[in-house]
This record gives C-alpha cells, structure tokens and sequence, in this order.
C-alpha cells in the first residue's frame, strides 16, 4: 500500500516512519533508458515534460514547463483541473527488473483564503489495474512551494514481470477549488512549474533480481 507524506499548511511533516530504501539489491551498473513513448494530457502539452534518468540508475525525473491549474480572474472554466499521463518504456539491462518506490512532488501554489488545492497520482505497468489515487490537500491562505512525497513499502511493491516489458504508467493531476474565495477579484492556482524555472517530479527506483 503506499504510504503518504503529507502538507499541513506550509509545514510538511513525516505522518508515519518508514524505511523506504530498505531493499538490498543494488541499482544494475548498467545504462538504464527511458523513452517517452505518449504523453497526453491538459497540463503537458507536446514539448512540455521531459525525462532524465539519474547517473546512478536509482532515479529518473520528469520536468513540467506547463502544468498549472487555476480559478479566477484570467482563468478559464476548464483551467480548474489539470492532469498528465505519461507512457514510460523503460529498458532494463538484462537479469534485472525494477518497482517505483517513491515518487516526489515539487511545485508552487498561491490560494486565496476560502480557496483549496489537490495534487494526486496513481501508477501502474502496461495490462495491471491502476493504483488508487494518492491524494495531497492544501487549503488557502496559501503562498508557498509546495512538496509531497508517495512512498511503498517494500512488501507492496508491484514489480514488472521478469522477461517481459511493460510500459510504465504514470497519471497525475491538479485540481483548484475556488470555495469561498472571491473569483471576481483574486486568482489562486496549484502549478508543478515556476515561472523562472521548471519544477522536476522525481520517481525513485527500486531493483531486484530475476532468476
């Protein structure tokens, strides 16, 4: 089951304490690749996420230049919910297989008092049934960088099946709840972007053998 770390206001705190690297397969040395093979969605446009994977194979990062949702003045009926759904095909070196254990969520919010946010996901390989939802919430006041983490724990990792590829979904979304906020005069807004500098959202790895 995945676990949660969740915001309370612009403090985050660590709700429950896990061991989320406690596997003891090391990453394969091994170049690991990534392709893009769709992405499709509101809050990508094409030309706006971009995947890298880390040097040590224990990560990849997605970067968002486009993925704000919004209510209010200059915001349109439809910009009040975002969402992306990437289409991963990862190549792993041979012997190997990998899970997502953890997913971390960057971003910057400003919500009007009255107003709320909600940053969710769900993951899952090509022919498995989705996750549920992990959900994140933020009430205003406020005007902040915002962060959450989803982690596994080791027992509940769902694994790609040996000898097979799979493509790795990914599904997110953003959504901004204008409430009792004053949508003729303020705007509030839930991004995983920045105006001077795109916001990376990083999945880390996990690796086991296959035998």
């Amino acid at each position: 089951m995945l676990k949660t770390l969740a915001a309370t206001g612009v403090v985050f705190s660590l709700l429950q304490t896990i061991q989320p690297f406690a596997w003891t397969t090391p990453p394969p040395p091994d170049k690991i690749v990534i392709d893009v093979a769709t992405v499709n969605g509101s809050g990508c446009p094409a030309g706006t996420a971009a995947v890298a994977v880390a040097p040590d194979n224990t990560a990849f990062t997605v970067t968002y230049s486009s993925y704000t949702a919004q209510v209010g003045v200059g915001a349109l009926p439809t910009d009040l919910r975002k969402n992306c759904q990437l289409n991963l095909r990862v190549h792993v070196p041979s012997g190997f297989t990998y899970a997502i254990a953890e997913a971390d969520y960057r971003g910057f919010g400003h919500l009007e008092k009255g107003a709320s946010g909600q940053e969710r996901a769900n993951y899952y390989f090509q022919g498995n049934a989705p996750t549920s939802y992990i959900s994140h919430n933020l009430n205003g006041p406020f005007d902040d960088d915002w962060q959450n983490t989803d982690t596994t724990d080791i027992g509940s990792l769902v694994w790609e099946p040996c000898g097979q590829e799979r493509n790795f979904n990914i599904n997110t979304e953003l959504r901004v709840s204008a409430g009792t906020s004053n949508t003729k005069t303020t705007t509030s807004f839930l991004s995983m972007d920045s105006t001077d500098a795109s916001i990376t959202t990083i999945y880390h790895f996990a690796w086991k053998t296959c035998p």
